[in-house]
């Protein structure tokens, strides 16, 4: 959200208060601070989801612009119907392989680096690059193929 444009309707300390209220409600039997930021990132993500598709609903289809998938995480009104399409790619990506759909969470979602994504999946920073490298081809071809109505 750092980079997001003045005006958007989901401010960062909104999503923050609302992260904050529903990870004090939480029953999770905190490990260390990697472990709190790995569930703080899976809570980001449905509050974006969320709000992307409250605010969208019903307008998603034709005409949508297609944008990576380093700026679909920028949360904007021009981009949350791309939001939710994220969404989508990474349940499917999920039943497929789910480590890697969990890399990306807390990549994106979370801001978390690879050496802290390493210690809370008990991985090498290097396998953490690699999942994520194959993670972000397989998204950029699902979210390719899901807007190409040339096929």
């Amino acid at each position: 959200m750092r980079g997001e444009r003045p005006g958007h309707t989901l401010h960062a300390t909104e999503l923050v208060h609302e992260a904050y209220l529903k990870l004090i409600d939480s029953e999770v039997p905190w490990q260390n601070r990697v472990h709190f930021y790995a569930v703080a990132a899976t809570m980001l993500r449905r509050i974006l989801i969320d709000h992307a598709r409250a605010k969208h609903r019903g307008k998603r289809g034709a005409g949508a612009e297609k944008v990576s998938l380093d700026d679909a995480v920028l949360f904007s009104p021009q981009v949350s119907a791309e939001v939710v399409d994220l969404d989508d790619a990474l349940k499917r990506l999920a039943v497929n392989d789910e480590r890697k759909s969990q890399v990306v969470e807390m990549t994106f979602f979370g801001g978390m680096t690879h050496e802290e994504i390493a210690a809370v999946m008990k991985l090498s920073p290097k396998t953490v690059q690699r999942e994520l490298r194959v993670a972000k081809a397989w998204l950029h071809r699902e979210l390719s193929a899901d807007g190409d109505t040339s096929t």
